[in-house]
């Protein structure tokens, strides 16, 4: 089988083009043909050597859609479509940027869908990580909302759900050009997050932030909330660790600071949850926000566009395909 092996840390150029022996089916795990995998910014910094345990060589891609070759053993006949995210996938074992994974079974969700692949491919880890963020801030219809990351891709997901639910967004940009794609998701405001102080249409500030950007923003995000409002960490685009923080001077009275960890929607767990996603995006009430479609042939050009921040919304990989669209 041919697959994307990242045979040492480094740039996009890391990432070659190997053939593999197929994966040896064993109690507890299925061959999965993959027939798309969306891409992260997790694995970028996978790719550059920023993820302590994980040795290479090593066939990265933190999920997956595709249909079970062989079941092993396993409740899921062959033919089923599944989907699989997390759970160590491309850090411990082999990935998604392959024609074919070895999963374990415990992180198959099986999907019913008409989607096409590089659609599908588009949701697991981004709808999910934006439905449970949300879902850890407990957001209801009328609230107020702040997506700080709104172009990321699980920023336009969490836009595009919030806004079905009836709640009133502001997200944020550092790319002007990037406005018409927010507004479409369903950003009611959309702010440009620069060098100065962010201001919010609310002159008491959201009721809660959808903090992405991470390290670089969670306190001024813990300013910008209304007192007595909710912060939720649930991305790292500007990095992992917030340098000096201090919890009783950052955190306001009554504020509160959470996070959620998209392991947490992994296997059967998230499996009814992505169902009903497909089913929102399959009726045209969620959307997709595919940014670029890239064959398994073009990885590192698929990487540097993560890298080079050029991306608005989900980058998909095709491993069976030749295909390449850039924007």
């Amino acid at each position: 089988m041919r697959a994307a092996v990242c045979v040492r840390a480094g740039g996009p150029e890391v990432l070659e083009i190997r053939e593999l022996a197929m994966p040896a089916v064993r109690e507890g795990w299925s061959l999965v043909r993959v027939m798309a995998a969306g891409l992260n910014r997790s694995e970028l910094r996978t790719r550059q050597g920023h993820s302590p345990g994980v040795s290479f060589p090593r066939v990265l891609g933190i999920e997956c859609v595709g249909v079970i070759a062989d079941p092993a053993g396993t409740a899921l006949p062959a033919g089923t479509t599944v989907a699989a995210v997390m759970g160590e996938m491309g850090r411990a074992f082999d990935g998604g940027y392959a024609e074919y994974a070895l999963l374990p079974d415990a992180l198959l969700m099986p999907v019913t869908t008409t989607l096409p692949w590089e659609v599908l491919a588009a949701l697991p880890e981004t709808y999910l990580t934006a439905q449970g963020a949300l879902d850890a801030l407990g957001l209801q219809s009328g609230d107020r909302l702040l997506i700080r990351g709104g172009t990321s891709s699980v920023g336009l997901a969490a836009a595009s759900i919030a806004h079905a639910h009836g709640v009133e967004i502001a997200a944020t940009t550092r790319r002007p050009e990037k406005a018409a794609a927010l507004a479409a998701a369903g950003a009611d405001h959309v702010l440009l997050d620069g060098s100065g102080s962010l201001r919010t249409p609310w002159p008491d500030g959201p009721s809660h932030v959808l903090e992405l950007v991470g390290a670089r923003t969670v306190v001024d995000s813990l300013r910008l909330v209304r007192r007595g409002g909710t912060v939720c960490v649930a991305g790292s685009l500007s990095g992992w660790q917030v340098p000096d923080f201090e919890p009783i001077a950052m955190i306001p009275s009554g504020t509160r600071l959470t996070a959620f960890h998209s392991d947490d929607l992994k296997g059967a767990a998230g499996a009814a949850v992505l169902q009903r996603i497909v089913r929102n995006v399959e009726a045209g009430v969620y959307r997709p926000n595919i940014d670029a479609v890239f064959g398994l042939d073009h990885i590192v050009a698929a990487h540097r566009h993560m890298e080079d921040n050029r991306a608005t919304g989900k980058v998909v990989l095709l491993p069976g395909d030749d295909h390449k669209a850039l924007p």
